[in-house]
């Protein structure tokens, strides 16, 4: 291994074995995976006192798996379009550090596609086979999210389309499979936690501002500039916590979800950490702590409503 992949590794404490490996799903990325289904399911539950223990495990499974999956994706094409090197932070490091072939990454995130489709099979045959075409949409728009002529990651476009698909769009389905219905009030309360998850994709393109403007992305934080993307992201996270406030007020959250503005003070850090920084290895604990504030302000969330059920 040459000196600088030596020296990039160690100041990311990148690690041989299983480590390559649990690096390639991006686990800081999976919290977007498991807070909608978490929240979905408990809503169904406060909502319509209704809990199938194997859907909320099939459902969970099931989006880790496409969420590792487009991670996969991506880190493969961006290889193949040569934006990844050795020196890149904020990826899995497994083709350019580890020596990981490409086609084995590749494949492995279709493997991983598969195994989600059985689940999604067994999720249909329990509540409907609509989920069949909404999963389908969901696994094309993973794929497309790095892959094909014009991927998503590309355009101004990526967190609205995470930020919906992961957050409300899983949500909605979480809560479907439990109750068979869909209320105004679970697309709302999703709200909050679709512009949690699109945050952690605008902190990882103001990290990586620089490098992708060279490649020819036009993401939001290129257009606007990185010192008015941190104010962007700042303003969605003002916006996420007074809409949560809103929805508790009219009665849409119990008062317990008030517990959720205690990753406020996460959410400062992320802001924080990011004022002043230049290059993506000083910007990484900024965009490592945005995934912690969706991951805690989920937790204590889904938290909330099986307290309000208790109570």
């Amino acid at each position: 291994m040459s000196s600088d992949k030596t020296d990039i590794k160690e100041a990311l404490n990148e690690r041989d074995g299983l480590q390559v490996w649990w690096r390639l799903l991006r686990p800081h990325t999976l919290t977007a995976s498991f807070v909608p289904v978490f929240v979905g399911t408990m809503y169904a539950l406060i909502q319509n006192n209704t809990f199938h223990t194997g859907l909320f495990i099939a459902m969970l499974v099931a989006s880790i798996l496409i969420q590792a999956a487009t991670n996969m994706f991506n880190e493969y094409y961006d290889y193949v379009r040569g934006l990844d090197t050795d020196k890149s932070v904020g990826i899995g490091g497994t083709i350019v550090r580890d020596g990981v072939a490409p086609k084995t990454v590749l494949n492995l995130a279709f493997i991983f596609f598969g195994i989600a489709i059985l689940l999604g099979v067994y999720i249909c045959i329990e509540s409907s086979w609509w989920i069949a075409v909404i999963g389908a949409a969901s696994m094309v728009i993973g794929y497309l999210y790095t892959g094909g002529p014009i991927p998503i990651a590309y355009t101004p476009f990526g967190e609205l389309f995470a930020g919906l698909l992961m957050g409300t769009v899983i949500i909605a389905i979480s809560y479907y499979i439990q109750t068979l219905m869909i209320t105004k009030e679970v697309v709302l309360i999703s709200i909050p936690i679709a512009i949690f998850i699109g945050a952690i994709l605008l902190a990882n393109n103001i990290r990586d501002l620089d490098g992708d403007k060279v490649s020819g992305r036009k993401t939001i934080a290129i257009l606007i500039g990185r010192k008015n993307a941190i104010i962007f992201l700042a303003s969605l996270f003002f916006i996420a916590y007074s809409m949560t406030a809103i929805l508790i007020i009219i009665g849409m959250l119990p008062v317990w979800s008030f517990i959720t503005l205690i990753s406020i003070k996460k959410a400062w850090d992320v802001i924080i950490g990011f004022r002043g920084k230049t290059t993506p290895i000083e910007m990484m604990p900024a965009m490592v702590a945005t995934g912690k504030t969706n991951s805690l302000y989920g937790f204590l969330l889904g938290i909330s409503l099986i307290i309000s059920k208790i109570f």
